[in-house]
């Protein structure tokens, strides 16, 4: 166990922005430990907050999806929690984000550029099924919740809502919006969502 451990044949990065962390996400990660031993869980831009792409901070990016796995029973002891500051997609990308974190097998992401640079740098990667990704989406959600939209809860896990409402965070998103360039509307959101998805 301890070789696995060093050598992390047993291991997969999982990285993500999560905001938030949704249903999408956990139905990716149990898809993770179906095939892993540990999941690393890798939250991207942790130094930017109260923008309209990253609202929440990496702190409460982390309690966000420590809780919500602690909601559905997950052995916490096989998931590794590490952050990473905003970066941009290069050539020498996929070696300083893995010196991050402990070894791992493979990286899973759907995110397209990430991926490919990944690839690019010789690594093993995974695409998780997205699973209702029109909806399953961080944009998309965050629209829901500027809105007062009550279905956005239904697309998060109980915990995280709790967390969201915790903080305000609708307060926040809505203070964003008012300061955002970009109309913020469903449809603009729905389609960012979609373009995402055919990006795989």
């Amino acid at each position: 166990m301890c070789a696995s451990g060093f050598d992390g044949k047993d291991r997969v990065l999982f990285f993500g922005r999560f905001q938030p962390f949704h249903y999408g996400h956990l139905a990716a990660l149990e898809w993770l430990l179906e095939r892993y031993r540990e999941v690393v869980i890798l939250v991207g831009m942790s130094d930017e907050s109260h923008t309209w792409i990253n609202p929440f901070t990496a702190g409460e990016r982390l309690l966000m999806i420590r809780e919500a796995l602690r909601d559905e029973g997950v052995d916490l002891t096989r998931i590794i929690t590490a952050t990473i500051h905003t970066l941009r997609v290069f050539a020498g990308y996929a070696g300083y984000v893995l010196s991050y974190v402990p070894p791992v097998a493979a990286v899973a992401t759907a995110n397209y550029p990430v991926r490919r640079a990944f690839k690019d740098a010789g690594y093993a990667t995974v695409t998780p099924p997205l699973i209702r990704r029109n909806e399953l989406c961080g944009e998309y959600i965050r629209v829901l919740i500027v809105r007062d939209d009550p279905r956005w809860r239904s697309l998060v896990p109980r915990p995280v809502a709790e967390i969201i409402e915790a903080i305000d965070g609708a307060g926040r998103l809505k203070e964003i919006a008012r300061s955002y360039p970009v109309p913020v509307d469903m449809e603009r959101a729905a389609e960012a969502c979609r373009n995402a998805a055919q990006q795989r």
